[in-house]
């Protein structure tokens, strides 16, 4: 019953992320999503207007498409990172269970090895 409940739990939260990641999409009308880096120059500009950045860009992409896939293809190549680590780690602890578990106490014989 336990595996049923938490089936309907993940197939309810990845409901709610592709609602939560549509939404704007569809409820604002005529905005435009841009990035913080902008933001933060612009707003930089506005509050002090002789400011000068300390760097400049080493790599500028030839147009927003180029920039947009480069920040796609990194977040993809750190999501498959993180799942690789999480699912590494989640099968070595389930090995180390099984293993613990099959040399309980009652297998006395399995650890002496003279």
């Amino acid at each position: 019953m336990k595996q049923a409940s938490t089936g309907w739990q993940n197939w309810l939260l990845l409901a709610g992320v592709v609602v939560l990641s549509i939404a704007p999409l569809i409820l604002v009308k005529d905005a435009e999503f841009g990035g913080a880096d902008g933001a933060a120059r612009d707003a930089s500009i506005e509050i002090q207007p002789d400011y000068e950045p300390w760097f400049e860009p080493v790599f500028e992409p030839a147009s927003g498409e180029i920039e947009s896939l480069l920040f796609a293809s990194q977040a993809a190549l750190g999501a498959g990172v993180i799942g690789y680590v999480i699912g590494l780690s989640k099968g070595r602890n389930s090995r180390r269970g099984s293993i613990e578990s099959s040399s309980s106490p009652t297998n006395s014989s399995a650890g002496d090895k003279n």
